[in-house]
């Protein structure tokens, strides 16, 4: 079972990636929580509101630069494009954490910080997710998305908790200049990968998306020669339109993108959801809010080392899994105690995580590497750029009515969103099928100058003696 699980880690340049990855992803995830909590409950003007927009700056690039993005995760060296992300995210790290600790920080300071955060993000996300899967062999590459979103859960685990202690006892700044020391880590994991290092003396373009996260076409991982840079892809296959019609032409797809950015939009605002809630109507701390953090971290692992056991990702558990979410975000919103707050959040940390794995794995899987980049950043844009959209409705709803129905206004359409997926779904394999299905060849047509035969009918029985000749005449 370990073997399997874990399968990926025996390859040497993915085991430096997931290492490094660790470390970088805990940082991140406490700086997630600081930036939150100091939108929602410290600074001058906090309220969910200001949470909403805060959440939305930071997403908004993803909407925005998401063509470029997949272009540039499709063209250049990956791990180029990586070491200069990490370094520009743990320098707006710094800038907000000195902000903070001097206590010069404003609401509109974390506005610009949290917008320049965003668009590195958006930059950074097609390569990450398209390069992880580039140092492990094509057999292996499902199990590699799935370890991916274990160590990212995993950081999701360790990260708010340890937030959440430090800002109950030295306030939120140096968690910030925490998170940026972080990187360091990341950046010697990147430097440390052999097979990119050797394929950073090439021409220095690309193509080809890299097989990242989950799968692709047999080949694929050839085709890109295992580096940091794709191999030239045709001209056909170049620019943001091609990703969009590659997208168009596969209804499946579609459906599941549509899915996404529902869930995503509305459904994938915890941070956000999670002070509300702990915050207004439980009136705890920042440390509470921690440990809300973990049982949903805790539910994510326990859903990520179950997916990285999974050949390839179905639609069965792709909508099961967003409308067990949504069903299990609107029992959150209704339980009357945090500790019973705390046990659902284990579950809805499972079907979460199984939801976007499965969904991260179907998108790579089932598009074509010449586009796999675009087709990622898209998948992206719709994940995490729906929130621009969803978080300030989310903040603007717990404001005005309450932190249960700010959690209401994503689960339900999540909940809704999954029933229609599954109708579009099985509709599309009922066309499959339909139109997989052999049919009997037709008759040839008749001649028009000969009439058509008449087959003949069964011979009559013939009587005793009949047919012979009569006798003679004497």
């Amino acid at each position: 079972m370990v073997s399997r699980t874990f399968r990926s880690l025996r390859h040497r340049d993915y085991r430096w990636w997931a290492a490094g990855a660790l470390v970088s992803n805990t940082g991140t995830w406490m700086q997630r929580i600081a930036q939150d909590w100091l939108a929602v409950q410290v600074l001058p003007g906090a309220s969910g509101t200001a949470g909403g927009v805060t959440t939305a700056l930071q997403f908004a690039p993803v909407l925005l630069l998401a063509p470029l993005a997949g272009g540039l995760a499709d063209r250049f060296s990956r791990r180029r494009l990586l070491v200069v992300t990490q370094v520009v995210t743990a320098l707006l790290a710094t800038a907000t954490g000195v902000l903070v600790v001097t206590e010069h920080a404003a609401l509109w300071h974390l506005y610009v910080l949290a917008l320049l955060l965003g668009c590195v993000t958006a930059l950074d996300g097609p390569a990450r997710l398209t390069f992880a899967g580039q140092l492990v062999p094509e057999e292996d590459l499902p199990n590699a998305v799935a370890l991916n979103a274990a160590s990212f859960n995993a950081a999701r685990l360790i990260g708010p908790a340890v937030a959440g202690l430090l800002i109950a006892s030295i306030g939120a700044g140096p968690v910030f200049l925490l998170n940026a020391l972080s990187f360091v880590p990341a950046l010697a994991a990147l430097r440390a990968v052999r097979h990119v290092d050797r394929a950073d003396g090439a021409d220095g373009t690309g193509g080809a998306a890299g097989a990242g996260g989950a799968g692709g076409a047999a080949g694929a991982a050839g085709a890109e020669g295992r580096a940091g840079r794709p191999a030239r892809a045709p001209a056909s296959s170049r620019g943001v339109r091609a990703g969009l019609r590659h997208v168009r032409e596969r209804p499946e797809l579609v459906v599941v993108l549509a899915l996404v950015a529902v869930v995503g939009g509305l459904g994938l605002n915890f941070q956000l959801t999670s002070a509300l809630v702990v915050g207004e109507r439980f009136g705890l701390g920042a440390a509470e809010f921690g440990l809300a953090g973990t049982a949903v971290a805790v539910g994510s692992l326990g859903g990520a080392l179950v997916a990285a056991r999974r050949e390839g990702p179905r639609h069965r558990v792709l909508v099961g899994a967003a409308a067990a979410f949504g069903a299990l975000a609107s029992l959150s919103a209704l339980v009357p105690t945090y500790e019973l707050y705390l046990l659902v959040l284990v579950p809805m940390g499972v079907a979460s995580l199984t939801f976007f794995t499965t969904a991260n794995a179907t998108v790579q899987t089932r598009s074509d590497p010449a586009v796999r980049g675009r087709v990622v950043a898209l998948y992206l844009a719709l994940l995490q750029g729906g929130a621009v959209l969803g978080a300030p409705l989310v903040g603007w709803v717990g404001t005005r009515a309450g932190a249960q129905w700010a959690v209401l206004t994503g689960s339900l359409p999540a909940t809704a969103a999954a029933l229609a997926a599954a109708v579009a779904l099985l509709l599309l394999r009922r066309r499959a099928a339909t139109a997989a299905r052999p049919r009997p060849p037709a008759p040839p047509p008749a001649s028009p100058s000969t009439p058509p035969r008449t087959p003949p009918g069964p011979a009559a029985p013939r009587r005793p003696g009949a047919g012979a000749a009569p006798p003679a005449r004497r």
